[in-house]
């Protein structure tokens, strides 16, 4: 008898899973169900749970590189679309879907509603930074839009007196679900818009499902908020809700309650920087005063202060130093211009034409009395003038004789 093949778990498992993994309809699936067993492991991240209906079920996970998409915290009981690929995991031998995607069942369109509207406002700028007010640091009345018998209104007058009691809190009554909701909602911004005296409005309501938050996805909603002059903080739902009412606004709160504490200072920590600022100045002003002591101080035990004519002494030394000084430059400004005079006259002594004639030469002039300084413009005759050192003597020429002939 022939042997058979003989298989391993592990091969066998292994070849299922490449025949699952191969399967085009498999590697893209859509599954409705209801979740149950759900467990999120926060060590990793990876969320594991069991997806059934009326007659079976499939275990399913969601890793962590997929769960920041999500729109919703999952829970036990809640029916969801899960989108996502089927495979075998091999030590098991047990096939599960592994999602990539999970919204609540029956909420899809909404949430294509709520992308295209954040799109087209988005890009008409109204969620732009720039655009975005500052919240006042020191309110004086705060608008709070919401339904009056919401648990949140409570706990937001609590947190407000509690943090900032100088704070006036007014409180305009609206739906905030419902096809009514949008439209008394922008009422309650047009009211505190338009009154001078509140400075920042906080609008929002507690947690719920998207239909329940859905009148703070409206657009006209939006819009009204972004022509508010006044502030405006959006505080819908909890952390994981965004609403186009949180993109619009100024700021958002990832709650009502912490909606109020960012609207309002802590009357403690005031006190606590203005006991620090009071200190500071205390020792600042105990610093300035001790050095303008001291300064004093070192005037006071000046001599020119206790002895008046030690002043009087110390200024004519002063004058006679000076005197002295003067009077120095002044026999040397002497020295030097006598010097440079005694230098200027020798060179003019020695340009004295009568220097020269004293030396035994003699300067010689025709009628007109013009120096003749060649025998070609004298001729036989002629008289001159011989001017000496001492005088002048006429003479006439007798005799004329170029040079080269004597």
């Amino acid at each position: 008898m022939t042997t058979p093949f003989a298989m391993t778990v592990s091969q066998l498992n292994d070849y299922v899973k490449t025949l699952i993994d191969s399967s085009p309809v498999l590697s893209n699936v859509c599954i409705v169900g209801e979740i149950s067993n759900f467990t999120n492991h926060y060590k990793t991240g990876h969320l594991y749970f069991t997806l059934k209906d009326e007659s079976a079920l499939v275990k399913a996970v969601m890793f962590r590189t997929y769960t920041g998409k999500l729109r919703f915290v999952p829970k036990d009981n809640m029916k969801v679309l899960v989108y996502g690929r089927i495979s075998v995991f091999p030590r098991d031998g047990v096939y599960q879907l592994y999602a990539e995607d999970m919204e609540q069942f029956g909420v899809g369109d909404l949430y294509l509603k709520f992308e295209e509207l954040k799109k087209k406002l988005s890009s008409l700028g109204m969620f732009d930074e720039e655009h975005k007010k500052p919240l006042p640091k020191f309110p004086k009345r705060i608008g709070i839009i919401t339904s009056p018998e919401a648990a949140a209104v409570a706990d937001m007058k609590n947190i407000l007196m509690r943090r900032y009691p100088l704070c006036e809190i007014h409180i305009y009554p609206a739906l905030v679900q419902g096809p009514g909701a949008p439209s008394e909602l922008c009422d309650g911004i047009i009211h505190f818009d338009n009154d001078p005296d509140c400075d920042c409005i906080i609008i929002g309501r507690g947690g719920g499902s998207i239909e329940d938050l859905w009148a703070f996805n409206d657009e006209i909603l939006a819009r009204t908020i972004f022509a508010c002059k006044t502030p405006v903080i959006s505080a819908v739902g909890h952390e994981t809700d965004f609403t186009i009412c949180d993109f619009v606004a100024d700021r958002r709160a990832p709650t009502p309650s912490a909606a109020a504490e960012i609207a309002v200072p802590d009357m403690q920590d005031l006190k606590r920087q203005l006991s620090m600022i009071s200190s500071s100045l205390k020792a600042r002003m105990g610093e300035i005063i001790g050095y303008k002591r001291q300064y004093l101080q070192s005037l006071a035990e000046r001599r020119s202060l206790k002895s008046p004519m030690y002043y009087v002494d110390s200024k004519q030394e002063l004058l006679l130093s000076l005197e002295k000084r003067i009077l120095s430059a002044g026999e040397n400004l002497y020295s030097e211009k006598a010097n440079r005079l005694s230098v200027v006259s020798s060179k003019l002594t020695a340009l004295n034409p009568m220097a020269v004639l004293s030396r035994g030469y003699a300067a010689v002039f025709d009628d007109d009395g013009k120096v003749i300084n060649s025998v070609g413009n004298l001729k036989k005759d002629d008289e001159i003038t011989l001017r000496v050192f001492d005088g002048k003597a006429k003479a006439k020429l007798t005799e004329i004789i170029p040079k080269g002939e004597e």
